[in-house]
């Protein structure tokens, strides 16, 4: 086995200095990133090369990304420079006058209302490039997103974050123990919660073969999200209580038992156009946190800990009651670890017939 590299910044083979410094003419288009991920789950982040994205709210300027950057967001999500499950995030200037930066965030298939883990990783980024201001970790960091404010805390030891924790958006349950009829599966039973995205969650134990949110699991798991997704889609309307751009399904999450006892649970998000979280999903554990609420499965002040489809973890805590619209709601806290994996500037070329990216899956 050969030893782990360690850190060094000389040039491997003095040649290769020419293509270090190399520059690309003024046609390219250069975006400067840092990579990051939570628990297994990629996400971009792009410091630079994406345009001014105007708008007085967030979800306005989401309205606008949709509608005027879609070129930009397959290129960097898609193949040649992403993959078909790539996560990313713009991070612009706040769209409140409180608030510390903007967020948002996109996929494979658009543009998401918000992220778990996208917090975590671009606090973790942004606190450790020293873009964030460190001696604020106490209070927190106000950061907007599509779906309202968020609040980010992080731990740090020296210049390293060991972990971030952010107070979510107010986490409801639509709807528990509903029936949808999932051609080639017949009745299945699941639970519509919103944790800042809406999700259908569905115990793994009522397939056969039984779901165990394991890795080998993968395909079957991506082929079963969709359809259920696809048919909890066309039987019901998801309107949510203030914001219509909301209003609709992001994704199935499988659960089962944990893999290690001592934690309480597993599960798997299959989102967007098929893809699977690698992480246990911030916005997921916390519409899961509503639903344990809900059942008196959980209290106010209460944690448990949930493991994601490779073992790595989130804790969620129900941090107190509230409301959204007509709803009883609950403010949940989540927190998990993520690390910095790279530094990359994309160059679209004009040229590139490739450009604005494909998907194979």
């Amino acid at each position: 086995m050969l030893p782990e590299s360690k850190p060094q910044n000389r040039v491997a083979w003095p040649p290769l200095q020419s293509a270090i410094d190399w520059k690309p003419d003024g046609r390219v288009l250069r975006i400067v990133s840092l990579d990051a991920h939570t628990g297994g789950e990629p996400l971009r982040i792009f410091l630079s090369g994406i345009p001014e994205i105007p708008g007085s709210t967030i979800l306005e300027r989401r309205r606008f990304a949709s509608e005027n950057l879609e070129h930009l967001r397959t290129a960097l999500m898609w193949e040649p420079h992403g993959h078909a499950d790539m996560y990313g995030c713009i991070v612009m200037p706040p769209a409140t006058g409180d608030g510390d930066f903007g967020v948002l965030f996109t996929h494979n298939e658009g543009y998401s209302s918000m992220c778990g883990h996208g917090i975590i990783a671009v606090v973790t980024a942004l606190l450790e490039t020293g873009v964030l201001d460190r001696s604020r970790i106490g209070q927190g960091f106000r950061i907007d997103t599509p779906a309202g404010r968020i609040l980010a805390t992080a731990q740090m030891r020296g210049d390293r974050v060991q972990s971030v924790s952010f107070e979510n958006v107010p986490s409801y349950v639509v709807e528990l123990d509903a029936m949808i009829a999932v051609t080639g599966l017949g009745e299945v039973q699941y639970d519509l919660a919103f944790g800042g995205a809406y999700y259908a969650c569905v115990r793994g134990d009522q397939f056969d073969p039984r779901i165990h949110c394991l890795p080998e699991e993968s395909e079957r798991l991506i082929r079963l999200g969709r359809q259920i997704k696809q048919a909890v889609i066309q039987s019901r309307e998801i309107a949510h209580p203030t914001e219509p751009d909301l209003g609709f399904l992001y994704g199935t999450i499988f659960t089962a038992p944990a893999v290690d006892a001592s934690n309480h649970s597993r599960n798997c998000c299959v989102f967007a156009d098929g893809e699977v979280d690698r992480s246990p999903t911030g916005t997921g554990v916390s519409g899961r946190a509503a639903i344990h609420f809900a059942r008196g499965e959980l209290k106010i002040g209460e944690t448990i800990r949930i493991e994601s489809i490779l073992g790595s973890l989130f804790d969620v805590t129900v941090n107190r009651e509230t409301s959204l619209g007509p709803h009883p709601a609950i403010v949940p806290v989540v927190t998990g670890q993520a690390f910095i994996t790279g530094r990359h500037e994309f160059l679209i070329d004009p040229d590139d017939p490739l450009r604005k990216g494909f998907l194979l899956r």
